[in-house]
């Protein structure tokens, strides 16, 4: 029986992107194509097999360990964009603001997916949903910036909604329109009193 259990839900790519520099700047520029190989998306600064560890796992390690990079993508979801950006009091929320590598349309509670979930193009490209991705300052910082007075709220308005960081499972190349059909684990919730 197979472990990931293909669904009748599918996702349309509205907006690709990619940070060329993190560096330099958290914001994405916008791709009609982007390329997956095993280190992520070619052209990218959150490429790579392994990353350095962040904030985000000090429980687990001490800041500068080297980890596999399960945050190679920033996947976000354009109906829950629109919802941030009328908490804002925005007309929209640039995808670029928040380096996104790649906003969905079409799957509801996207920042919900359970970890292990995958994201299947006609390509045969395979993104791994890892975890929820968690609203931050850096974002904050990027918004106050394009629409000064907006950043501030960034992080109440987009929690539960900031979408979801990924990795590539399967290299291909995906463009502006692709679908992408979501797969899940056969696994009940985790229940620890049982």
């Amino acid at each position: 029986m197979p472990a990931l259990i293909p669904t009748d839900h599918y996702a349309t790519i509205t907006w690709l992107g990619k940070t060329a520099d993190r560096d330099a700047t958290l914001t994405s520029v916008a791709c009609d194509t982007v390329e997956l190989t095993y280190e992520g998306v070619v052209g990218e600064a959150r490429s790579g097999l392994t990353r350095s560890s962040c904030p985000r796992v000090t429980s687990q390690y001490p800041l500068g360990t080297e980890i596999r990079n399960v945050r190679q993508l920033s996947v976000l979801s354009a109906e829950e964009l629109a919802e941030i950006a009328a908490d804002l009091k925005l007309e929209a929320l640039d995808p670029t603001w928040l380096g996104a590598s790649m906003v969905l349309a079409g799957l509801p509670d996207f920042t919900h997916l359970p970890p292990s979930a995958r994201l299947q193009a006609d390509s045969g490209a395979v993104l791994v949903v890892d975890m929820e991705n968690q609203p931050c300052n850096f974002v904050s910082r990027e918004v106050e910036r394009a629409r000064p007075g907006h950043g501030i709220g960034f992080k109440p308005a987009a929690k539960g909604k900031r979408g979801v960081t990924a990795w590539v499972e399967h290299p291909g190349v995906l463009k502006l329109g692709d679908q992408l059909r979501l797969h899940l684990p056969g696994q009940r919730a985790w229940q620890p009193g049982r």
